[in-house]
């Protein structure tokens, strides 16, 4: 189990060495948001979103939970929980993978190339199908009401910030091991299967 936190600590270290803006919940190097910016010449060029990060203890053999805290339209994140539908990161992940690769490849991709056929946003993936140009203009008006850089901004973390100033990670839930009924997700949670 030393090993797995050793790789924790490292591996949210190296993304903070990536120049990724990391706001750590309480010093705990296990729940962290990034600031994560919309790809280039895509719809959600502009964007900033805060994404909310958790680190199950298994990690780096099990997938983190990942969650957008402002609202994104696309058809595998969930509109009102920030779930993710990440095929990567839910089902294919491996520990060769990293916080990196989350934010450099997963994340950017999964807003390069929206899966409309397994959805958590029915609304937005039957768009995208029926309408892709209406699915842009959409995407787009959602980046101006809910994802203005300026809005957005994390502060970097650090060692020396009050734990009032930190965020308390009340907003956005994740699942953990215990899922409900309906097959792996929860009103609070994100797709961890």
């Amino acid at each position: 189990m030393a090993s797995t936190s050793r790789r924790r600590e490292m591996d949210v270290m190296k993304l903070m060495m990536s120049d990724w803006k990391v706001e750590m919940v309480e010093d705990n190097v296990s729940e962290f948001y990034v600031e994560f910016k919309g790809p280039g010449e895509s719809p959600y060029e502009g964007g900033c979103w805060k994404v909310h990060v958790e680190l199950p203890d298994a990690y780096p053999y099990k997938s983190p939970s990942i969650g957008f805290v402002n609202k994104i339209y696309h058809p595998n994140v969930d509109e009102m929980a920030g779930s993710v539908c990440l095929d990567v990161i839910n089902q294919t992940w491996s520990p060769m993978f990293d916080l990196v690769n989350v934010f450099e490849v997963f994340l950017p991709q999964l807003l390069l190339y929206p899966n409309p056929t397994d959805p958590l946003n029915g609304e937005a993936a039957a768009l995208l199908m029926r309408e892709p140009d209406a699915y842009s203009k959409k995407v787009r008006e959602y980046v101006q009401r809910f994802a203005r850089p300026e809005e957005v901004s994390l502060k970097p973390s650090n060692k020396e910030d009050s734990a009032d100033e930190q965020m308390t990670g009340s907003e956005g839930g994740f699942l953990t091991d215990s899922e409900d009924e309906e097959g792996g997700q929860r009103e609070d949670g994100l797709c961890t299967q």
